[in-house]
């Protein structure tokens, strides 16, 4: 294991959650992020809104929102087997799981060959892997970064949109 650096972790067994430390990823979803690593471990199940900065990684379920907060370079991987009940939004996303809800990227979505979003996804730049599946709308961002606003910046639902049905 040479070359990989420290790598620490910690856990909390009663919620299935880990933490990695001092570690960067590479590979797969990698965006060159250093910092703490929240692992929701197959099995384990959450219940209500995550807000985070870091990266997080989902093998478990989710059934809440989850919200990058304040972090530029957050990362949210839906790991194959992971699922997410509700919507995702964050700098990057890595999806190889299921999620049922919008998926809203601020930088860089990326779909792995076993994704499947039940919803729209906004994006700036999107990666689509053979396989993925989306049932729903793919919608440019066009360079804006808060979530549910359309390339003039100004608030957008579906139910605005004339084409919605």
């Amino acid at each position: 294991r040479s070359g990989r650096g420290s790598r620490k972790k910690r856990s909390d067994h009663s919620t299935g959650l880990w933490w990695r430390t001092d570690m960067m990823w590479k590979g797969f979803g990698s965006s060159g992020a250093r910092g703490e690593t929240t692992l929701i471990a197959p099995g384990a199940v959450i219940d209500g809104t995550i807000t985070f900065a870091g990266i997080l990684e989902i093998e478990g379920r989710v059934n809440g929102n989850i919200l990058a907060a304040g972090d530029e370079q957050a990362v949210v991987r839906v790991l194959q087997g992971g699922h997410v009940h509700g919507d995702v939004s964050a700098p990057l996303i890595v999806v190889n799981g299921t999620v049922t809800g919008n998926v809203h990227s601020t930088d860089h979505a990326e779909l792995a060959p076993r994704a499947v979003i039940n919803g729209d996804v906004r994006y700036n730049l999107l990666e689509m892997s053979k396989g993925a599946q989306i049932n729903g709308r793919l919608l440019f961002n066009g360079g804006s970064t808060g979530p549910g606003t359309g390339a003039g910046g100004s608030p957008q639902s579906p139910h605005d949109d004339p084409d919605f049905s």
